[in-house]
C-alpha cells in the first residue's frame, strides 16, 4: 500500500511537467548537408515535413529523415511540403514516401523552369503524389496544420501583399537595401518560386522561405514589412548571398537563426555578417561549421557538425505558446531556452 501510495505521489508531481512536455511544438532540422529538410510535430501529434534533401548517398538522408521521425514518434507525415523543384528539396521525395506515409502532398504547382532535369523530377514527384491528397497553394493561404497557424506568404513568385497581426508597418531598412541585377538565372529559376511559411503557435513565431532570392524578398518586405517580427528564422537558401537581405533579416528582427548549410556549400561571410549585426538576436545556429567564412562562424556550442566531428547531427527546437522556447545541440545534447 505505501508503495502505491508513493507511486501516486510521483504522478501528481510529475504531471504537470509531462503535461507541459505534450503541449511543445517540436521542430527537427535535419543535417541533409547542404540541401534542406525540417520535421515539424504539433502538441497534437500531427506531423509536417518540409522538403527531402538530397536523393542518393545510400539513402543517407532518408535514413536521416526517418531517425528524426522515429525519434520524434511519427510513424506517418499528415503533411509533405515540397518549396521547389530543385535537387536537393524535391528529387528525395520517392525514396521518402517509400520508409514514411505521407498523407497529403503540398507545392506552388507548375515548375517556372522547362529544362529537362526539373521536369524528370516533378514527373517522379507527381507519380507518388498521384497516390494521396495534394495542395497546390497560393500566398495568403493557410495550412490546416492541428494545433499551428501556418500561413504561406510566398509561392509561385507570388507574394503576400496584406499585413498579418503585428505586421505591416514600413520597413525602414529597404531605405538602405537593394535589388540585385536582373538575371534570368536566378530570377527565374525555381528559387524564386519557393513555398514560404510563416508558423504562429500561441506568441511564438517562425518564419521559414525555404529557397527565395534577394529581390523576392525585396518584393515580400518592401516598403511595407508584412510579418513584423518573428523569435526564430530559418535562415534562406542555405546562408547563400543570393538571398537573405537586410530588407529581410534586419526588419523581421529574429531573437534566434538558425542556417541549413553544409560544410562547403554556402554559409556566405556576408550573409553571416548580415545576422550578427541584427538588432535583438541572441544566437545564430548552424548545421555545419561553414569553409566558406571561416572568420565569421558562430562558437562551436551552436554548430551541430564541425570539421572534426561525424555529420549528421540535427539541431531541435522545442516552443512553447508563451513564445518562450528551447534549442538543442544535436551534437552536444546541451539546450538552450530562449525565454519571450
Amino acid at each position: 500500500m505505501k508503495k502505491n501510495h508513493l507511486f501516486s505521489v510521483f504522478l501528481l508531481l510529475m504531471f504537470p511537467a509531462m503535461l507541459q512536455a505534450a503541449k511543445t511544438l517540436e521542430i527537427y532540422v535535419i543535417d541533409t548537408e547542404g540541401g534542406k529538410s525540417v520535421l515539424i510535430v504539433s502538441p497534437s501529434g500531427h506531423s509536417m515535413l518540409v522538403d527531402t534533401g538530397f536523393p542518393g548517398n545510400n539513402d543517407r538522408d532518408t535514413n536521416r529523415i526517418v531517425e528524426a521521425a522515429r525519434t520524434a514518434g511519427v510513424k506517418k507525415l499528415d503533411f509533405l511540403v515540397v518549396t521547389h523543384y530543385d535537387l536537393d528539396h524535391v528529387n528525395n521525395v520517392p525514396a521518402t514516401v517509400a520508409k514514411i506515409l505521407v498523407a497529403t502532398f503540398i507545392d506552388h504547382g507548375p515548375p517556372i523552369v522547362g529544362d529537362p532535369n526539373t521536369a524528370k523530377a516533378l514527373a517522379a514527384y507527381l507519380d507518388v503524389a498521384a497516390k494521396a491528397k495534394r495542395i497546390i497553394v497560393k500566398p495568403g493561404d493557410k495550412i490546416p496544420f492541428q494545433g499551428v497557424d501556418v500561413l504561406v506568404v510566398t509561392s509561385a513568385t507570388q507574394v503576400i501583399k496584406n499585413g498579418v497581426k503585428g505586421g505591416g508597418a514600413v520597413n525602414p531598412v529597404c531605405q538602405n537595401t537593394s535589388a540585385k541585377p536582373a538575371n534570368d538565372r536566378v530570377d527565374k529559376a525555381e528559387n524564386a518560386a519557393s513555398v514560404g511559411l510563416l508558423y504562429t503557435f500561441g506568441k511564438f513565431r517562425m518564419l521559414d522561405l525555404a529557397d527565395l532570392i534577394w529581390n523576392k524578398e525585396i518584393e515580400l518586405m518592401c516598403p511595407n514589412n508584412p510579418i513584423g517580427t518573428v523569435d526564430l528564422l530559418m535562415v534562406s537558401h542555405h546562408g547563400n548571398d543570393l538571398s537573405n537581405s537586410p530588407a529581410l533579416i534586419h526588419a523581421v528582427r529574429p531573437r534566434v537563426t538558425i542556417m541549413n548549410n553544409g560544410a562547403r556549400k554556402t554559409g556566405a561571410p556576408v550573409v553571416l555578417k548580415t545576422i550578427k549585426s541584427s538588432q535583438g538576436l541572441v544566437a545564430a545556429y548552424q548545421l555545419h561549421w561553414s569553409e566558406n567564412a571561416p572568420e565569421d562562424n558562430p562558437p562551436d556550442e551552436w554548430i551541430a557538425n564541425l570539421r572534426d566531428s561525424p555529420d549528421g547531427k540535427w539541431i531541435k527546437v522545442s516552443a512553447e505558446k508563451s513564445g518562450t522556447f528551447t534549442v538543442t545541440n544535436g551534437r552536444t545534447g546541451v539546450s538552450r531556452t530562449f525565454r519571450k
